[in-house]
């Protein structure tokens, strides 16, 4: 229900004016006004390619998935009206911005920093987010003492399958052309899933003596966050790099937040994507280089070498991580001013589905 209604609010918004904040022209910070309600896109293409339409909506599915990301960083705590509130006045204030920065000419575009499909864009603020809300929320009732499992495994392994397929989408239609761009984008997309899921696996199975499945399909996730922003820049070997990387550092990140830390990021959205995307942004400044032999990718910029732009990539993923986090935490504590944030303890023993929704997923 939650990321259901993102999608219409963050539709609606995106119409309104947010659009126009990312990619009219403005400042070096965010856009203008000249696309607000879309009423001056024009018939042409964009890049000269796809219709200026196409381009709004695809890049809405973005900023839509986004903020689907971040609610899973606060599961089963905070109130659907609070929920609602923040989302939208985080999409105005963090995504529209850091949108404009990174692809609509902003500062960090300026510099020549590598975002293929969203590192910066989706994966760091999303990640960034979730850390804060889950921080700022406190952990649901049980947590660490009572088990929480996923309650239907037959679901995620099929939503996990879906997504999979859904990310050929996010990456390779970044290309925003049907060539050998995304052709590419989605050879590297595969085979990082493939090898983040292998991963995560093995170091499951050597810790914790057996692997899940539900452990393959974090680290499949593991490896499509941490090939997003380098999908159009390297090659198939270096997608397998990125993957074998993303597995294991966002395996030991998730544990390293919730059994050291005891931070309750209910799906790992930090750790995940937030690692994931801030290690695949770096890196991309690494195996972009053409001169790595199989690992070689597409090459640099004119004037850009390989410690230029990977402090290019250091200074964006810094700047968009404080920044999100900051602006997070000042809306959060704005919204719990005015609706309050986190439901009453009664009302999360007995579940959001019941009290925010009066329905029930299950009734059997």
């Amino acid at each position: 229900m939650q990321c259901f209604a993102i999608t219409c609010l963050v539709s609606v918004l995106w119409l309104v004016g947010v659009y126009s904040m990312a990619f009219s022209e403005g400042n070096a910070l965010v856009g203008g006004l000249g696309y607000l309600f879309m009423g001056n896109i024009s018939e042409g293409t964009v890049n000269g390619t796809i219709p200026e339409s196409v381009f709004a909506l695809f890049q809405m599915t973005f900023a839509i998935i986004t903020l689907a990301l971040i609610v899973g960083g606060f599961a089963e705590r905070m109130r659907f009206s609070s929920m609602l509130l923040f989302s939208g006045i985080w999409l105005v204030l963090v995504y529209g911005p850091v949108t404009h920065w990174v692809w609509g000419g902003g500062w960090l575009s300026e510099m020549g920093v590598l975002d293929f499909a969203g590192g910066l864009v989706v994966h760091v603020t999303a990640g960034v987010a979730a850390l804060v809300c889950a921080i700022v929320l406190a952990p649901r009732k049980g947590f660490n003492h009572v088990p929480m499992p996923p309650h239907n495994l037959t679901m995620t392994m099929t939503g996990a399958g879906m997504l999979w397929v859904g990310w050929f989408g996010f990456n390779g239609g970044s290309a925003l052309a049907a060539n050998g761009d995304a052709g590419m984008a989605m050879l590297v997309t595969h085979m990082s899933a493939s090898a983040g899921a292998l991963t995560w696996m093995v170091c499951e199975w050597m810790r914790f003596g057996k692997p899940s499945a539900l452990g393959a399909v974090t680290g499949m996730v593991a490896g499509l966050g941490t090939i997003t922003p380098a999908s159009g820049f390297v090659g198939p070997g270096g997608g397998l790099m990125l993957g074998i990387m993303g597995g294991f550092m966002c395996f030991h990140a998730t544990n390293l937040l919730k059994q050291k830390l005891k931070i309750d990021d209910s799906l790992d959205v930090f750790p995940v994507h937030g690692v994931g995307g801030a290690l695949g942004t770096i890196m991309a400044a690494v195996f972009a280089s053409g001169s790595l032999g199989v690992l070689s990718g597409q090459g640099y910029n004119d004037g850009m070498t390989m410690g230029s732009q990977v402090v290019v990539q250091i200074i964006a993923v810094i700047s968009v991580g404080l920044y999100t986090g900051i602006l997070t935490y000042g809306i959060l504590k704005l919204v719990d001013a005015i609706t309050g944030l986190r439901v009453s303890p009664d009302d999360e023993t007995e579940g959001l589905d019941i009290n925010q929704h009066n329905e029930r997923g299950y009734d059997l």
